[in-house]
């Protein structure tokens, strides 16, 4: 039911977020660019985008050389990233990790997730993980906010319904404790802080 919320907002405010897309794609290039010395994404030759938006991110990754797929649950958001003119070349899907994701176990090098792990309540995060860790070959990226909050950013997830507070107080532990169906959703993880409210949280798939 929380998911379905979730989604009914994000469609009704894509084209709010259609208006910060070239802005969001500077932003993940020059955090590309800033952990290229401990996480390459121009190292892997294949990607999923879980909970991809507007497909900034998509774009960002397809222009440094990768076969990039996109997959959201809001129908609204989708249609904002195919209308980019540099999206044409990425697979934009409509669907969710919590249904479990419609591709082949190892199925791509690269599986990351931008802002979406904190939105989700305890139990939800952990089906997004093992999904991630399921169909990942190399790595699983969850990139998300850290400790550090804004006003502005507390009162947005207050309206959004997640789980952002639980979420920045125990992201790192949670992952590396995270269990599914008795299994390990990763054998490691390593914290890597980009931004003064963000982190990437770089895990290795079991």
């Amino acid at each position: 039911m929380a998911e379905k919320k979730s989604t009914r907002l994000f469609d009704r405010i894509a084209p709010v977020y259609g208006l910060f897309y070239a802005r969001q794609k500077r932003r993940y290039a020059r955090i590309a660019d800033q952990v290229k010395d401990k996480m390459d994404v121009d190292a892997f030759q294949s990607a999923l985008d879980v909970g991809c938006g507007t497909g900034a991110l998509c774009a960002v990754l397809n222009e440094r050389g990768l076969t990039v797929t996109g997959i959201d649950p809001a129908a609204k958001m989708l249609d904002v990233a195919r209308r980019q003119p540099e999206n044409k070349g990425i697979r934009f899907l409509q669907g969710s990790a919590l249904d479990r994701l419609p591709f082949a176990d190892n199925a791509f090098d690269l599986v990351i997730a931008s802002y979406v792990a904190h939105g989700l309540q305890a139990d939800d995060r952990r089906k997004l993980y093992a999904e991630m860790g399921r169909v990942a070959r190399e790595v699983v990226i969850i990139h998300d906010y850290n400790g550090t909050r804004s006003l502005l950013t507390t009162l947005v997830e207050w309206l959004e319904g997640g789980d952002y507070f639980h979420f920045i107080r125990h992201a790192e532990d949670e992952m590396k404790a995270c269990l599914h169906d008795m299994k390990a959703c990763f054998s490691g993880v390593e914290v890597l802080q980009v931004d003064t409210r963000a982190s990437s949280y770089i895990c290795k798939p079991v």
